[in-house]
């Protein structure tokens, strides 16, 4: 039986890519050839990633615009260190709203001072603080978009005049934003895109080569544009099972398509969580994520109960992070509605039955 797959990532993707990804490993473009075994460097592959960069482009609406994506390696754990090394040059600012942001901040720290303008740690990470200030004379703003572990997403970016980079990993291509906005976006592809083993960067080449350092070849991000995300060898499988899913976002309407989706799926969990009286919310109300709802019991001793009963009814990771005990709900852009519908039945089921 097929599992209604609630997995943080690595995530839930439609089952036409598995199907289309498998035939790839035994014979890739009716080349003879599996996608595991041919060369990056052939043509089958160079068109590969040749389309994973531009349709990335498309779907996020800035063609033509003066942005470069690439397909790098290291998760956004590497990108919290490339972003400050290629571009903090003295000073950069930054919002802490998740363990994410706070490691994001960590590595910034080695390469000059960082102001973290707001945090939300003083109440682990349940809600998104507002009303900050952004300093002028910093090189960058960095935030994190949706916080995975605790289930909050900015709904409104804060205006500035200073280049903005943003950390996706988890609800990129998952709802409608002037993504021209950003100056630099990277997401893990394994939270909401594709396997893991490849992350997305989109940066604006114009905000690049500003810092005075020397930036190893190997993070530099104009090194990684100047040989079309070539300069070592890409992780191929997952760049092409990444191109898969984006073929499949941009067949069923694109990310306005998208979002409405994930928009009803969101509103009928929340509206489970709050009506049912045996659970309660992780997050403030305002801030919660259409990508990760969070939330626990209202009586511990229901706990084996419940488990029992989603598992039962074909759920799969469920479990909340350490960090924050109780459940999360990944509702990636793959989740069907119907897989939504299975768990609040459980949720009611549990109430008529307590």
């Amino acid at each position: 039986m097929k599992k209604h797959n609630y997995s943080a990532g690595p995530c839930i993707l439609p089952q036409e890519v598995f199907e289309e990804a498998s035939q790839a490993i035994l014979n890739f473009n009716n080349s003879g050839l599996s996608i595991l075994e041919i060369s990056h460097r052939s043509k089958d592959f160079v068109e590969v990633m040749e389309e994973a960069r531009n349709l990335s482009l498309e779907l996020l609406g800035l063609e033509g615009k003066g942005y470069k994506a690439l397909f790098l390696q290291g998760g956004a754990n590497m990108q919290f260190l490339m972003v400050a090394y290629n571009l903090l040059g003295k000073k950069a600012a930054y919002l802490n709203t998740s363990t994410w942001s706070s490691k994001a901040i960590k590595e910034a720290k080695l390469f000059g001072e960082v102001n973290v303008v707001a945090s939300s740690e003083d109440k682990n990470f349940s809600y998104i603080p507002k009303g900050f200030k952004i300093p002028d004379d910093v090189d960058y703003f960095h935030c994190t978009s949706n916080n995975t572990i605790f289930g909050t997403q900015i709904k409104k970016f804060p205006s500035t005049k200073v280049p903005v980079v943003c950390d996706m990993s988890s609800d990129i291509f998952s709802r409608q934003l002037d993504f021209s906005k950003f100056d630099l976006i990277y997401a893990g592809a394994q939270k909401n895109m594709g396997p893991a083993g490849t992350t997305l960067v989109v940066v604006k080449e114009d905000i690049l080569g500003e810092v005075e350092r020397k930036i190893p070849s190997m993070l530099d991000y104009k090194v990684h544009i100047s040989k079309d995300s070539m300069y070592n060898t890409p992780a191929v499988y997952a760049v092409y099972v990444s191109l898969l899913t984006m073929r499949w976002l941009k067949a069923n309407g694109g990310i306005a398509a998208i979002e409405e989706q994930n928009e009803k799926k969101a509103a009928l969990l929340y509206s489970e969580i709050d009506i049912n009286p045996l659970f309660k919310g992780f997050t403030a109300t305002e801030d919660r994520s259409i990508m990760n709802a969070t939330f626990n019991l209202s009586k511990d001793s229901l706990k084996d109960k419940f488990d029992r009963m989603w598992k039962d009814a074909g759920i799969n990771g469920l479990n909340g992070h350490r960090s924050v005990g109780g459940y999360r709900a990944s509702m990636y852009n793959a989740l069907p509605l119907e897989s939504v519908q299975v768990l609040v039945d459980v949720m009611s089921d549990l109430e008529r039955g307590a």
